[in-house]
């Protein structure tokens, strides 16, 4: 252990633990990013439910991932059990897989969805607080570029395993859902065999067992002014599926939508770590402002988009502000978090975010089936710039 308590650097400057958790994520994001660009296509054009049905979907899972994420925060730091909390959330998200393979009607494919998003919620704090407590201060952009770059490389390679199995199969969807189960169920093994969580002394466990109850009001006004900012960025950043519809719609075939996909994960993995280490140069403030508006000019662009070149364009642009923001986001929130209360800080923020996608989803589904899609982008762009708007003259932050 380092003098502030972290661990000691293991592989590539990085402990042990932020090592391990990023192949967790890695393994993961190769199942999740398997299936999530084909949910939306096997939505419309396998089972026929309308794009405004699509938003529901996805907002309501992301909804219940939020509302889990700030209880499983909690108790992580009043109990620890965080590895705990980790592997039944990653497995619990790889029982979902199975079940979208099978599904026939929308509903079903709602529930499986449900399942994945559930076993997100219970296990995104605590990991989130183990990589933080893993890390000293100053290599905070770093550890969580890293983490959001591994996580990305899994997005790589999974659209890149869905086009071939697409490929060699002749578009067999379930077939692809089905494969999808072998990487999560890897993820799963590499949290029971190699992170390792912290021994909690006598006076943190004492500590702990004082934690408030579970209120935004123990937390300080900067971390709730953060909070406000993240929430109505998050009314406009509704999900990537609607990208992936946009994509189609201005006429890049179905089975070349794992390719677009892949493109803009590469570029995301490419620029997180950089981007990380930027930040931890420059400050996570200037970073994470930066972001929102990159967001809003990319949204706009989506917006006027009128050919498939644009989509291919756009969507590396896209996934470099993923690599600027992601991260980053999380990491300048670990900044603001009291120490022993990282978890529930973290549970917090993933749920402010979560919760917002809900109305975000259904909105820019129904902008999308009432006007057309270019109303769904500008709205997103909208939002951002708000936030971004917000994010200065709230005066977030303590840098």
């Amino acid at each position: 252990m380092e003098q502030n308590g972290t661990e000691k650097p293991y592989r590539l400057g990085l402990s042990r633990n932020v090592f391990f958790t990023g192949l967790v994520s890695l393994f993961m994001d190769i199942s999740s990013e398997m299936v999530y660009p084909l949910v939306p296509l096997f939505l419309t054009n396998v089972i026929g439910a309308t794009k405004t049905a699509v938003g529901v979907i996805e907002g309501i899972a992301e909804a219940t991932a939020s509302l889990l994420k700030v209880f499983s925060g909690w108790l992580a730091d009043r109990f620890g059990r965080k590895k705990l909390l980790m592997a039944i959330g990653y497995g619990t998200s790889a029982l979902s897989r199975p079940v979208i393979a099978v599904s026939g009607t929308w509903f079903q494919v709602l529930t499986a969805r449900f399942i994945d998003r559930f076993g997100k919620g219970v296990r995104t704090a605590p990991r989130d607080a183990i990589i933080a407590e893993s890390t000293d201060k100053s290599r905070l952009g770093l550890a969580f570029g890293f983490h959001r770059s591994m996580d990305t490389v899994g997005a790589v390679l999974g659209p890149g395993i869905a086009f071939a199995l697409l490929y060699f199969f002749t578009g067999n969807l379930r077939l692809v859902f089905f494969a999808s189960t072998i990487p999560a169920v890897l993820a799963v093994v590499l949290i029971i065999v190699f992170i390792k969580e912290k021994r909690r002394s006598r006076d943190e466990q004492d500590a702990a067992s004082s934690l408030p109850k579970l209120s935004i009001s123990s937390f300080d006004g900067q971390f709730r002014r953060y909070l406000v900012v993240i929430g109505v960025f998050s009314l406009g950043s509704f999900a990537d599926a609607f990208l992936v519809l946009q994509a189609e719609n201005l006429g890049i075939r179905s089975e070349l939508i794992p390719i677009v996909y892949l493109a803009y994960n590469v570029v995301f993995a490419a620029s997180a770590v950089p981007m990380g280490v930027l930040a931890d140069k420059i400050g996570l403030k200037h970073m994470v402002m930066a972001g929102f508006v990159v967001y809003s000019v990319i949204y706009l662009l989506v917006g006027l988009s009128t050919s498939a070149a644009h989509i291919w364009i756009l969507f590396p642009i896209y996934g470099v502000y993923k690599g600027m923001s992601e991260g980053n986001l999380r990491a300048y929130l670990a900044t603001l978090a009291p120490a022993r209360q990282k978890a529930t800080a973290f549970g917090v923020y993933h749920t402010v975010a979560g919760l917002m996608l809900l109305p975000a989803s259904i909105i820019a589904g129904h902008l999308w089936d009432s006007i057309g899609p270019g109303a769904t982008f500008f709205y997103g762009a909208l939002m951002s710039a708000i936030a971004a708007l917000l994010f200065v003259l709230l005066r977030v932050g303590r840098n």
